[in-house]
């Protein structure tokens, strides 16, 4: 048995959800979270992120929408991300880590994600009582 952690953007929720479904995942929890990853060293990525996100923001709002912007690109801030738990059998892991980096890869270079796959002991459904793989 294994535990996956995957950490994705907030806007790939959905489509996670449903790659998990349709990937044979038996059950998962999905959880808000924040957090940050490696910051980006390469200025034209930067550049590029900023510009993208600043056409999003109403005109009236454009000073705060660039300091915003600016702590989430300078590590400052930390970025709204949702967590998914999903507990799965040896066999099924790599079917579900590929289902959600198919739904999660972008464009943008930088954010995607990260995916942590983790030994896990042993489970127990709480209704029957039962152990090991049969919980699952």
């Amino acid at each position: 048995m294994k535990e996956i952690i995957a950490i994705v953007r907030m806007n790939k929720t959905n489509a996670t959800k449903k790659a998990l479904v349709e990937s044979g995942a038996a059950g998962f929890t999905a959880t808000k979270v924040l957090g940050r990853g490696k910051l980006v060293d390469d200025p034209a990525v930067i550049a590029a992120r900023k510009a993208d996100l600043m056409r999003l923001a109403e005109e009236e709002d454009m000073r705060e929408a660039e300091v915003l912007i600016d702590g989430f690109l300078d590590g400052t801030r930390l970025f709204p991300r949702r967590m998914f738990n999903v507990i799965a059998h040896d066999t099924d892991v790599e079917k579900i880590v590929k289902s959600i980096i198919a739904a999660n890869q972008t464009n943008n270079q930088v954010g995607d994600g990260k995916i942590f796959i983790l030994p896990l002991l042993d489970a127990y459904r709480v209704r029957t009582a039962e152990k090991g793989d049969a919980a699952i």
